[in-house]
């Protein structure tokens, strides 16, 4: 299935996924979506993105290998859980604040959403990782 207009459309389409993904990990703390279906939707960008341009060139173009972004991940997962420990709650208890800016808005920040960001981290480099190990062995025949 590597036709012209599929080769087209594929840069094009894994962008607008990859978007999607992270609006849906944003969402997903306050409605349904979340780091794991907002992962499954990443990792079928690059995949998408693998079948239509080959491998080499998703290597090239997502910088850091999957593996290290699913280790970056774990990181972010575990590390949100020890911010609880600080103001003696248990391990990963919900903490919420929020930060002034210069221009004077306030960012809110929470240790769910840093845990569901880890958690993208974590399907997309894992879930990317098999989809190109399989594209490669693929490519071989």
């Amino acid at each position: 299935m590597n036709t012209v207009i599929f080769r087209t459309i594929a840069p094009y389409l894994a962008a607008l996924m990859l978007i999607f993904s992270v609006f849906v990990l944003l969402r997903g703390h306050n409605e349904p979506g979340g780091g794991f279906i907002a992962g499954l939707i990443g990792a079928s960008a690059i995949a998408i993105y693998g079948i239509a341009t080959g491998v080499n060139e998703v290597r090239r173009a997502i910088v850091f290998h999957p593996l290290a972004l699913a280790g970056f991940g774990l990181f972010l997962s575990a590390l949100s859980g020890f911010f609880s420990l600080f103001v003696n709650e248990p391990f990963l208890t919900g903490l919420w604040g929020s930060i002034n800016l210069p221009d004077g808005t306030e960012l809110a920040l929470s240790t769910p959403m840093m845990f569901d960001i880890g958690v993208y981290f974590v399907v997309l480099g894992v879930l990317s990782s098999v989809a190109l190990a399989l594209e490669e062995d693929g490519s071989a025949n």
